[in-house]
């Protein structure tokens, strides 16, 4: 039962969270409702982190697994379980979810409550992706999450959050639809009885057109999510007018979810329309790559800036899990989380500035070093782990990403690899503008540096940069062996039957 607590336990919480300190969302009871939604989803930290103790390594197959007869004339069951691909993404899940809350502490004073609220559901409905074997309660999931996100960004966002949160939903959802379609269609080729359970899924074997369209489906669903260019337009518009805790659970863990689903379901489900297809979605990566770098050095909004680079940064993993290789593969799940990191940290930081300042733009600050040196020391780390310095999380992923792509796509890694000096442009360029020079403006002269609340924030993630830099066997070793299988999965079948290339 201990997935079912990990998922649950924030949902529990997020209702607690609205009996919380009687009706009403008054000022003086925000404090409760505060630390009662901190406690909650601290408790949820913790248990992910004890799944981490007890998960076993040399064990690729699912673990702690759950299975309850739920719909079984439909093939559905309540079916869970954990490996170590997913292992990280639902620590990393526990990990953020605090952080966002904290980092809202100071800037959401409008129904404090149902923020909370929102926040712990949206943790629960990614948990659940995480941790979903059958596809029926998977795809439950994956539209959960679209319904707290869509209200974070439409009532606690900026200037243009309806927008925004209207742009998201409908793309996102258009994806979606097809991939329902596609999950039908495939439980139904499950012969004799029809079934949704992954697992049996795996072995289905279908005729190389259904494989195409439904790979196609599949995919497209995933690959908005990342987003990959060209699906990526609503991207920018969500991070910009949403809170910073939306942007930080967006960057840190939603879009984790594209990149997720293609892994655990795109690719193995359909093995031969994943080797004919890898190239193309490699050659559309590396474009995202190249693009997102140049348009993030174009930015004059920081946090434009910090979305772009998303772009560009999930490129690589994209590129990563096209490899089809255990280098690639295990490349792109880490630097999944090392993007959850740093990119959170950065949203973080520019949420920070701009609770100070009121404004975003980049020529708006300068000189910060003089007058917030502790701040902006945590801010160097955090952009030197974004832009993959040695010793630091961002370069070990990149390294093994692209020692992966190098074995299938040469040339296409070639061009990859230009992607980190831009990276390296864009954001040095950034920190150079925002905390070097002469205080040209007067209101900067006054801010604050790191509060306590702030340090809370920002201890946990340079810390975790630095040491998933100089110890990544301690986090690759548990999911060597589930890449290992997957890989394995997708590389049993190399051509598609009945034509293709």
């Amino acid at each position: 039962m201990i997935l079912s607590t990990i998922v649950f336990l924030p949902l529990v919480g997020a209702l607690l969270v609205l009996l919380a300190g009687g009706r009403g969302d008054r000022p003086e009871r925000e404090g409760t409702v505060r630390t009662l939604a901190l406690a909650v989803s601290l408790v949820a930290f913790a248990a992910t982190l004890f799944l981490w103790w007890r998960f076993n390594p040399g064990d690729p197959d699912f673990q702690f697994v759950e299975r309850r007869t739920w719909l079984p004339q439909f093939g559905i069951s309540y079916h869970l379980g954990v490996d170590g691909i997913s292992l990280f993404l639902i620590v990393l899940t526990g990990f953020l979810t605090p952080l966002a809350l904290l980092c809202s502490w100071q800037s959401v004073h409008k129904s404090v409550k149902l923020f909370s609220f929102f926040l712990l559901a949206l943790e629960t409905a990614m948990l659940g992706v995480f941790v979903s074997i059958d596809l029926f309660l998977f795809y439950i999931f994956w539209d959960a999450v679209l319904i707290p996100m869509y209200f974070l960004i439409g009532i606690w966002g900026y200037e243009r959050r309806i927008y925004a949160s209207i742009k998201f939903i409908l793309y996102t959802m258009a994806g979606s639809i097809l991939m329902l379609v596609a999950i039908i269609g495939l439980s139904y080729a499950h012969a004799p009885s029809p079934s949704f359970d992954l697992l049996d899924l795996y072995g289905v074997t279908l005729a190389w057109p259904m494989e195409k369209w439904f790979f196609l489906a599949f995919t497209l669903a995933f690959v908005i999510k990342v987003p990959l260019f060209p699906f990526h337009t609503w991207l920018p518009d969500a991070h910009v007018e949403a809170p910073t805790a939306g942007s930080v659970i967006l960057a840190g863990v939603m879009l984790k979810m594209g990149t997720y689903g293609l892994l655990r379901f795109a690719f193995p489900l359909f093995p031969n329309a994943a080797h004919y297809f890898a190239v193309y979605i490699g050659i559309l990566a590396v474009i995202g790559i190249v693009y997102g770098a140049l348009v993030a050095m174009v930015q004059p909004d920081l946090k434009k800036l910090v979305a772009y680079s998303s772009v560009s940064h999930l490129g690589f993993v994209v590129l990563g899990l096209c490899a089809l290789n255990v280098n690639g593969v295990q490349g792109a799940v880490y630097q999944m989380l090392n993007h959850g990191v740093s990119t959170g940290g950065l949203f973080m930081i520019v949420g920070m500035l701009s609770d100070r300042r009121h404004t975003r733009l980049i020529s708006e600050f300068g000189g910060l070093k003089a007058v917030m040196p502790r701040l902006v020391a945590c801010f160097l780390l955090i952009t030197l782990a974004s832009i993959a310095v040695p010793a630091t999380n961002g370069f070990i992923g990149e390294f093994l990403i692209l020692m992966g792509s190098y074995r299938m796509f040469p040339l296409l890694t070639v061009f990859a690899a230009t992607g980190v000096i831009l990276s390296a442009v864009y954001m040095l360029w950034m920190f150079q503008r925002v905390n070097y020079g002469e205080v040209t403006n007067e209101k900067n002269r006054t801010l604050p540096d790191l509060s306590p609340r702030e340090w809370a924030l920002m201890i946990p993630t340079v810390a975790l940069c630095i040491l998933m830099g100089v110890a990544p066997g301690f986090f690759l070793k548990p999911m060597e062996q589930s890449v290992i299988r997957v890989v394995e999965r997708i590389q049993g079948i190399h051509a598609p039957a009945g034509g293709g290339r």
